[in-house]
């Protein structure tokens, strides 16, 4: 695996949509085209996530149709929705094996074979929190489950329901985090429940037989003190030992985790191979080069396990929530760093609708030329040889004496060779801005250097010690940026 590798998220319901309009009738896994697979390998993706391919069930298509908070959601993605558009959040799981309507296990285990005749590796998600309320648990091991009382349903209706079991009648907590209601579509697993920890571990097992790594979808709600400020009860936890197993059988079994609430470190030192960023997402979106930059002095440790993204099923689309000059700029931030390169099918063609999990369907949007020209650049960019090396994050001076606009610049370099590097650059504001950039590196003394940028038409011959000593001069519109390939004659 690509030290940093890069991770294209995919609806699966949305594309198997689109493949049976296609084709008019139903589609599988089977009727994913080789050549949409060659295209992703060529994009230089390593990883694909097939997002919901697991089976629900009808409590979950039921609930979704009912809840009327959900219609605005519908409606805005799509301008013809109906109420057969609607089947249900791909997170209420009903068990883990593929979709019936998708070609069941079979399917999947002939999308992983293609899969993996192209380099690529499959993720799927994994749902630690709560299953859906027609899993067979639910009648079969209630003890798997939050229980709660009369008083507490009576008190709290949005987050606990009545169920009938093969105990009979009992109350149950909705799945949820501390911080909202819960989802009614789902019910609470008990992590204090070593029964339950032991069931959860051997569905990861089965997973880990049918794919290549996970996405688990908030990761940190089972962390002991998240679980025990939640429900009153501290378990013992459930990462590290779950992980041990899983890799036990599969090697190089990869977990990335959807997390939270500054716990990103917690989840990486208990064994997580990649960590969602959303804070750096979030200082992408405010607009603001110092706590971005502040953001790049995290430790490497840190920084080689971060997922970055600009889009993802939970957020908008980045086509619609960055102006189009800032965006190709945060795009070049959040994917020229260290880290997993995360994106989103249809985030390169500037698609703006973000489609709701509990849809059947995406729809139709063109695509933007300009901004598909600009990812298929970066992707190219990402494929160098140097973005797999050794990052350094690094500092900018005054270009002159009180001009301070300095300050609204991020550069780093990637090193491969010693005669190599990859110099990326970017004013990150929305003024023109001038500063100069050191570029402090032994081998460029006394040397001919050419900057040739990867993103644009520019090529520029400087000289080393120059370089060196007073820096790069840049003088860079709004949120205009350099990816320089940098080579030493």
């Amino acid at each position: 695996m690509a030290r940093y590798p890069s991770l294209l998220q995919i609806n699966t319901r949305v594309l198997l949509a689109e493949i049976a309009r296609e084709l008019g009738r139903r589609a599988s896994l089977d009727d994913i085209a080789d050549r949409e697979l060659d295209r992703i390998a060529t994009e230089g993706f390593e990883w694909v996530w097939f997002l919901g391919i697991w089976q629900t069930g009808a409590a979950g298509r039921k609930i979704a149709r009912e809840l009327g908070e959900l219609r605005p959601e519908f409606q805005e993605a799509l301008a013809d929705f109906t109420e057969q558009d609607v089947c249900g959040s791909c997170f209420a799981v009903q068990a883990y094996s593929a979709h019936s309507d998708f070609g069941g296990n079979a399917a999947l285990d002939r999308l992983r074979q293609r899969l993996h005749d192209r380099g690529l590796r499959l993720l799927l998600d994994f749902v630690p929190n709560h299953t859906a309320r027609d899993h067979r648990w639910v009648a079969g091991h209630a003890e798997y489950y939050v229980h709660g009382t009369a008083e507490q349903l009576a008190r709290e209706p949005r987050n606990f329901t009545r169920v009938d079991t093969s105990a009979g009648p009992a109350v149950l907590a909705y799945g949820r985090d501390p911080y909202f209601p819960g989802w009614s579509d789902t019910l609470q697993l008990n992590y204090a429940n070593p029964e339950l920890q032991e069931a959860m571990a051997a569905e990861l097992e089965n997973i880990a037989e049918m794919c290549d790594g996970v996405r688990c979808d908030m990761a940190m709600l089972v962390l002991p003190e998240v679980f025990e400020r939640t429900w009153g009860m501290k378990p013992a936890p459930f990462w590290p030992g779950a992980a041990a197993r899983a890799r036990a059988r599969h090697p190089g079994f990869l977990f990335l985790a959807e997390v939270y609430w500054d716990l990103e470190w917690t989840l990486q030192q208990e064994g997580f191979d990649f960590t969602y960023d959303k804070r750096l997402y979030d200082r992408l979106r405010g607009g603001q080069a110092r706590p971005i930059y502040d953001h790049f002095r995290a430790t490497m440790e840190f920084q080689r396990k971060s997922a970055r993204f600009l889009e993802n099923h939970d957020e908008p689309r980045a086509a619609a929530s960055f102006a189009p000059e800032t965006h190709e700029a945060a795009a070049v931030l959040a994917y020229l760093c260290p880290g997993m390169r995360f994106f989103q099918r249809g985030q390169s063609e500037g698609f703006k609708k973000k489609v709701p999990v509990q849809l059947c369907r995406g729809p139709a949007e063109s695509a933007d030329s300009r901004l598909q020209a600009f990812y298929g650049r970066l992707l190219e960019c990402l494929r160098h040889p140097a973005v797999q090396g050794e990052w350094q994050l690094l500092d900018s001076v005054p270009a002159w004496y009180e001009n301070w606009t300095w300050s609204s610049f991020i550069g780093f370099v990637w090193r491969k060779t010693d005669r190599t590097l990859l110099l990326v650059v970017v004013n990150y504001a929305p003024g023109r801005s001038q500063c100069c950039l050191p570029l402090r590196f032994p081998d460029l003394a006394g040397k001919t250097v050419r900057l040739r940028d990867l993103m644009g038409p520019f090529v520029y011959d400087r000289e080393g010690d120059e370089l060196q000593s007073r820096g790069l001069y840049l003088d860079l519109p709004a949120w205009g940026y350099h990816v320089f390939e940098v080579r030493v004659s």
